[in-house]
């Protein structure tokens, strides 16, 4: 028997998440060459990408997850440009079971946030002179797995 929408009476309230706020928490953009490095260039510039998550826990069931973009193109030792953006997100968890938060939080969470984030870095590069640059899609999965991993080296590389 189950209670009309399929589910055994007994099973509690499906799994929510919902996203309270998106906002910009720092943006930074910064062309230190400029018009000089406006100009059509030899070569591709090297461009380094770095990514990092971070969440704070504002009340029983909400969530600040913040996505952190850093990035910097370069061209031989010239810096054509650089960017930081720290794009973050409220959100409202209920009804997830302990062992399933934190993945939900550090995966799920700045993966709704990326294509934000990304859209507001390819406008700050087009506005600071350059052609937009379009960040590849993010595996947060393995990002996340990254730091488990790393967290548990260094666990074990402390004496007990």
């Amino acid at each position: 028997m189950t209670n009309g929408n399929g589910t055994p009476p007994e099973a509690g309230a499906p799994p929510q998440l919902n996203v309270l706020a998106q906002y910009t928490k720092d943006l930074s953009f910064e062309n230190p060459n400029a018009p000089a490095s406006l100009a059509p260039q030899q070569n591709q510039p090297a461009i380094n990408i770095q990514i990092n998550v971070g969440a704070n826990n504002l009340a029983a069931n909400e969530f600040e997850v913040t996505l952190s973009i850093e990035g910097k193109a370069e061209s031989g030792s010239t810096v054509l440009f650089s960017f930081e953006l720290a794009y973050a997100g409220v959100f409202r968890i209920v009804n997830v079971p302990e062992e399933n938060l934190h993945p939900l939080i550090m995966i799920e969470c700045p993966r709704l946030l990326f294509p934000f984030a990304r859209e507001i870095i390819a406008s700050a590069v087009r506005d600071g002179g350059f052609p937009p640059l379009m960040l590849d899609p993010v595996d947060f999965v393995g990002l996340y797995r990254q730091n488990i991993d790393r967290q548990a080296a260094q666990q074990q590389g402390q004496p007990s």
